[in-house]
């Protein structure tokens, strides 16, 4: 799983099925911290808002090319 933030540049560069593939990626990790965070486990914070921002970022950018292709 990717510990960084995602760079809309290389997300671009990147085929909708690597898109798809990363974005499951951050989903379910998004779902194990989210349940970290409800029982108190949680080591850092941050990474379920950068997880977020990174998931929003893929799906804008998908949203950019299906608009853009037709």
């Amino acid at each position: 799983m990717a510990k960084h933030k995602v760079k809309a540049k290389e997300l671009r560069q990147m085929s909708r099925e690597e898109r798809e593939k990363l974005l499951q990626e951050f989903r379910s990790e998004l779902v194990i911290l989210r349940h970290k965070a409800a029982v108190g486990g949680l080591e850092s914070p941050g990474r379920l808002r950068e997880l977020k921002r990174n998931i929003a970022r893929i799906l804008t950018i998908n949203r950019e090319e299906e608009l853009g292709k037709k």
